[in-house]
């Protein structure tokens, strides 16, 4: 009988055995889980034509032609292509924000899906002690208009408050010729803040504290402005 229960011990002790070494074996061959935000980004800027006027453009136009300087950036936030830009300081320049998450997809176009989404979303280009257009009398300040048209689902944009900055205009003006060291941040607010940030509200350094949220992409780089050109 003791031989018996001797038996039986070492049966379901095997078993336990080859079961956890089955389990430890499957463990080891899952796939690891894929990992949530932002791989990488780019910041695509292409001079346009068009004319500031106070804290927004007019006549906005694509000039044929005309060669983009592409930023790139990691999953950090940190420039790893064209960190230091040379720019006309009186041109103007489409900035195109494009991000992919940790499948390869292209993600930037999620965070204005619908209105409804992009009520959550602002983008801001802070940094650099600039001096802004509508704060000159010459016209010769900075002006950051974010300018999207529609949201992804079709319909459209309304108005300078629901715009978000996946597309955006950008100049810096003479007034801030010079080294300039700027980040552009895309964040997420809380409920109903976004209604209350004005086109003049792009540049402040204490965003954060202004807009209640979480950034959820924050992309530095230094600008070199330059004197203005004839096209």
């Amino acid at each position: 009988m003791k031989h018996l229960k001797s038996l039986k011990f070492a049966f379901f002790a095997a078993i336990i055995i080859v079961s956890s070494v089955t389990s430890c074996k499957k463990d080891d061959n899952d796939p690891e889980p894929i990992k949530e935000g932002i791989e990488r980004s780019e910041l695509i800027l292409t001079e346009v034509n068009g004319h500031a006027h106070g804290d927004h453009f007019h006549d906005l136009a694509d000039i044929p032609g005309a060669t983009p300087i592409v930023i790139k950036f990691d999953e950090k936030g940190t420039a790893t292509a064209n960190g230091h830009l040379h720019l006309e300081a009186d041109a103007i320049y489409k900035i195109q924000l494009k991000t992919w998450d940790y499948t390869g997809k292209e993600v930037q176009n999620d965070y204005i899906a619908s209105k409804a989404v992009a009520d959550n979303y602002k983008a801001f280009l802070v940094g650099g002690n600039l001096i802004l257009n509508q704060n000159t009398q010459n016209e010769s300040g900075a002006i950051f208009q974010p300018r999207e048209a529609t949201y992804g689902d079709g319909t459209a944009v309304s108005g300078a408050i629901q715009t978000t900055g996946i597309l955006s205009y950008f100049t810096l003006g003479h007034e801030n010729e010079g080294e300039k060291e700027v980040s552009y941040i895309l964040r997420k607010l809380n409920n109903g803040v976004k209604a209350t940030i004005t086109r003049g509200d792009w540049n402040h350094n204490d965003y954060a504290t202004k807009f209640a949220g979480e950034d959820v992409l924050k992309l530095k780089f230094e600008i070199h402005a330059e004197g203005g050109h004839d096209h």
